[in-house]
């Protein structure tokens, strides 16, 4: 017997419950949902599942309860499976490039589900066109309306990072989806209004956008619903189970290695305190259907907007791993005052990795999406630099491991000789030491920058299995200067208990010459 067919791009569970595609039964988390109450709100990043959680509900309130069959909210859930009328809006596919073209394209999705629906609307304000929907569907079925709104901010994000110009576009988008959604909380229709779903990738302010609907619970890093999208480790080894076979049989390599494998690349992120860890479903379904471990979630979300924002406040790019914030970073989101690291978060890039009280450590959540980030961050920063040789940077990791520090350093060296002059940057050892963070990272290396010790801060470590190196840069000096500076401070000290070989490296840059002029190394 085939096992079921990956549903990679597939959003409609209609689809992949009728034509076999394999479907990680979340109904439980579902039936808690609509059970426990009416208005919710969900962020998650892209390509996490979102718009199959608007489709399951869609077919759970019309009532469809044959697409169900065999599920958790089936045998368990005491639903009623009676058909409501149920109103979904996905702004992804309504146009919103000026306000003028969101509103008309908003009024034009409203007339044709009316039209479909069999109700008339008189109105021409987009607000009452909304309403005499929700109340045409009301009347008309004679019970209350589920109204699920899909990429709710789609809208928004789209101007975000394009200057004053795209700032004044968001701003007056916001504005029109404010006062419409503000239709929920109307007196007049929230009586017929039975659930109400609303769900996109970042989580502006309420004040901001949902200022009308004070009653909406925000689930988006409420413990209980950590894994309602993404997989889950036991998901993942007990639903796909004869895929981890498979590429088990094409690697000659154990189950377990598979799955470490697999962890490595699309796990890791974690939405709320609770230590609850979820894998990203569009990498684990493209893993398995091309039998392989490469980099795909990243590929359908390139961050342009992201990275001019990260260069335009000269943000200090390798502390984006360990970086500490409170959580007010979480709630706080505005086009007016963008919060780099709540953006990272939000859009995918970084995750929660640890919580001690109210302070959160946020990190990349794995291999696949820090290896390609970096390498974007670097190919920002140099501008020109040719990556189309990646077999280059990939060697590196290699070279250090093997312990080849002439083919390293002399990599390095031309990675940086091909650097155009003409960028303006600052060259002091900031900006080199970021460099070789991001050229080391995109190697795939386990790199550690700015480590705290007990007496300083190692510039950086990067960690093997069998070895530790520690490095420390100096500009316009000398490798000796900074080897000296290694030993004075014990920088050594953190990792003697590991029992790992431990290598000192110091590496000094001329800023004349824009590139490496001295390295040294030393064995503790």
């Amino acid at each position: 017997m085939l096992p079921p067919k990956l549903p990679i791009g597939i959003q409609s569970f209609e689809t992949m419950r009728e034509q076999d595609y394999l479907y990680v039964d979340k109904t439980e988390h579902v039936f808690r949902m609509v059970s426990e109450g009416m208005f919710y709100f969900l962020a998650r990043p892209r390509r996490f599942g979102k718009s199959l959680l608007v489709s399951v509900l869609k077919c759970l309130f019309q009532g469809r309860r044959e697409l169900f069959k065999g599920l958790w909210i089936d045998r368990h859930g005491k639903w009623e499976w009676k058909p409501h009328p149920v109103l979904v809006i996905d702004f992804s596919g309504i146009p919103g490039s000026t306000p003028e073209e969101l509103k008309q394209s908003i009024s034009f999705t409203l007339s044709q589900i009316a039209e479909n629906k069999g109700i008339t609307l008189k109105a021409n304000i987009l607000e009452i066109q909304f309403k005499e929907l929700i109340a045409g569907l009301y009347k008309k079925n004679s019970t209350s309306v589920a109204v699920l709104i899909d990429e709710y901010d789609k809208r928004l994000i789209d101007h975000i990072g394009k200057g004053e110009k795209g700032l004044e576009t968001a701003k007056a988008n916001r504005e029109i989806l404010r006062n419409f959604f503000g239709v929920l909380k109307d007196a007049a229709i929230s009586p017929m209004l039975g659930f109400v779903f609303l769900t996109g990738v970042s989580t502006f302010t309420k004040v901001s956008i949902f200022s009308e609907l004070n009653n909406l619970n925000d689930i988006s890093m409420h413990e209980r619903y950590a894994d309602l999208l993404g997989y889950t480790q036991h998901e993942m080894e007990t639903c796909f189970d004869r895929y981890i076979k498979s590429l088990s049989e094409k690697f000659e390599w154990s189950s377990d290695k598979i799955i470490e494998q697999l962890a490595m690349h699309y796990n890791g992120y974690r939405f709320s305190k609770k230590d609850t860890r979820v894998y990203n479903p569009f990498s684990v379904l493209k893993s398995f259907h091309n039998s392989d471990f490469q980099d795909y979630w990243f590929e359908t979300a390139t961050p342009v907007f992201l990275i001019n924002l990260l260069k335009q406040l000269q943000y200090d790019f390798p502390k984006l791993e360990g970086l500490e914030v409170s959580k007010y970073i979480f709630s706080t989101f505005d086009i007016e005052r963008l919060n780099p690291e709540a953006l990272l978060f939000q859009t995918g890039y970084l995750t929660i990795k640890d919580v001690q009280d109210n302070i959160y450590t946020l990190d990349y959540p794995n291999q696949e999406v820090k290896t390609s980030f970096l390498e974007l961050l670097l190919r920002s920063m140099t501008r020109g630099i040719d990556l189309k040789e990646k077999s280059r940077f990939l060697k590196l990791a290699g070279y250090l491991k093997k312990e080849d520090f002439d083919s390293f350093f002399e990599t390095i060296s031309a990675i940086f000789a091909s650097i155009p002059y003409d960028i303006e940057t600052k060259r002091d050892e900031a900006y080199f030491h970021t460099l070789f963070y991001l050229i080391v990272s995109a190697s795939g290396a386990d790199v550690l920058s700015s480590v705290l010790t007990n007496r300083g801060r190692i510039d950086m470590a990067v960690i093997f299995s069998d070895k530790v190196y520690i490095i420390e840069f100096k500009c316009n000096q000398d490798a000796d200067t900074a080897i000296d500076q290694i030993k004075e401070k014990g920088y050594a000290e953190k990792y003697v208990q590991t029992g790992k070989r431990i290598l000192l490296m110091g590496i000094n840059f001329d800023t004349e010459k824009r590139n490496i002029s001295d390295w040294k190394l030393r064995t503790l």
